[in-house]
């Protein structure tokens, strides 16, 4: 069982730092990591389409209409990080496609019914594939590094390391995934 401590103690560890048992321990560590975990993690996040935060959902309409341009608004889930994919639910994907504009926490389009595929605020580290964990942990530890070991060298180590983590793990999640049939297009009907 992960917890976010656990990955932040993984973090600590790499640093050669003194670990935690709380993110309100009376401990500069605790404090470090309290102020900065939830936005590296986010950061992380949002960097990529990680399978295991994958959510999709039908948006429920506003009541209140866009004032100019588009004929209806939808508020987005509280705990959608980021927008992968907005369709109007068909299965030709030329007709999903839609026009759409992202405004705030708000989808504006001419679209009756919106559906969207997105990256979910997760909380709850067991959810996490091992990848994202360690991804998670070295960015962590990247970000730390400084502050806990007052050496810029090792510092700039930390970051090269972290993202090179960062991208075996983009990697391995997303060669997990189909790829998909290639519609026919005038590029690809070129070919013929």
């Amino acid at each position: 069982m992960a917890s976010a401590v656990d990955i932040a103690n993984s973090a600590l560890n790499l640093l050669g730092a003194s670990t935690i048992s709380a993110f309100t321990d009376d401990s500069k560590n605790a404090r470090l990591i309290n102020q900065r975990y939830e936005p590296v993690r986010n950061r992380v996040f949002r960097s990529h389409a990680w399978n295991c935060l994958h959510k999709r959902v039908q948006l429920a309409q506003n009541s209140t209409a866009p004032v100019v341009e588009y004929s209806h608004a939808y508020a987005l889930p509280a705990d959608c990080l980021r927008v992968l994919k907005i369709h109007n639910g068909t299965t030709d994907s030329i007709a999903s496609n839609i026009d759409y504009k992202l405004e705030g926490r708000n989808i504006v389009t001419d679209e009756g019914t919106v559906f969207i595929i997105y990256i979910a605020l997760d909380t709850d580290p067991n959810n996490y594939d091992t990848y994202l964990q360690e991804s998670i942990s070295h960015q962590l530890a990247a970000d730390l590094a400084y502050a806990v070991t007052n050496n810029a060298t090792l510092a700039d180590k930390y970051m090269t390391r972290a993202d090179e983590r960062l991208r075996e793990a983009r990697f391995i999640d997303a060669t997990e995934n189909s790829l998909g049939t290639i519609e026919s297009s005038e590029f690809t009907d070129a070919r013929l």
